[in-house]
């Protein structure tokens, strides 16, 4: 009985990807050549999302930092609201929904790029980073489920929206994490050669 659970699970996650994988190939792809302009410029990366998505922000970043498949040069990446400090200080004193965008005003540069990771589009908090983003200059990526939420509407031609339009929450942050693989393998493959 569980079993046949599990691989129900299993069978919809696999037809979740499929079902999104023409959509996002482009758009991924896209996504990737912003993200590498953005690293061959000297900017930075600054990720954020909560819950599961600032789960997944703080993994992009370690895969940025560090390594993902094979050692080279770090990239330059930061995950907002990881200071407790900060994010405690800022929603006490100001609002919560403030808590990345005061980060954006603090430590963003023109030529920046935000990624933002949702899986509904609509959290206050992430519609002010975009807007504070937009302030200083920097372009924005989203990565956002169902119908994109309020994020979308946000967005101006200099942006780029990967969409997971799909209604199961935990659906959309799998394919999520699979587009941040993708946009790791392209973003190592731009710049550092091929492996193969």
């Amino acid at each position: 009985m569980f079993e046949e659970r599990i691989y129900k699970i299993f069978q919809s996650s696999v037809d979740a990807k499929i079902q999104c994988s023409e959509q996002l190939l482009p758009q991924i792809v896209n996504a990737s050549a912003l993200l590498v302009e953005c690293l061959l410029n000297g900017n930075k990366l600054l990720i954020c999302g909560n819950g599961p998505s600032a789960a997944l922000a703080q993994l992009f970043t370690n895969n940025l930092i560090n390594r993902f498949e094979r050692e080279r040069p770090s990239l330059p990446a930061i995950t907002l609201g990881c200071d407790l400090t900060n994010v405690t200080s800022i929603a006490y004193e100001s609002s919560f929904n403030e808590i990345f965008a005061k980060e954006i005003r603090a430590l963003g540069n023109v030529g920046d790029v935000l990624v933002i990771l949702s899986s509904s589009g609509n959290p206050s908090n992430l519609l002010q980073a975009i807007q504070a983003a937009h302030e200083r200059g920097m372009r924005v990526v989203t990565l956002s489920g169902r119908d994109g939420g309020n994020l979308s509407a946000l967005l101006d031609n200099e942006d780029k929206e990967l969409l997971v339009p799909i209604d199961s929450r935990s659906r959309i942050h799998e394919i999520h994490l699979l587009i941040l693989f993708c946009l790791c393998d392209l973003i190592d493959e731009q710049l550092f050669g091929s492996t193969e």
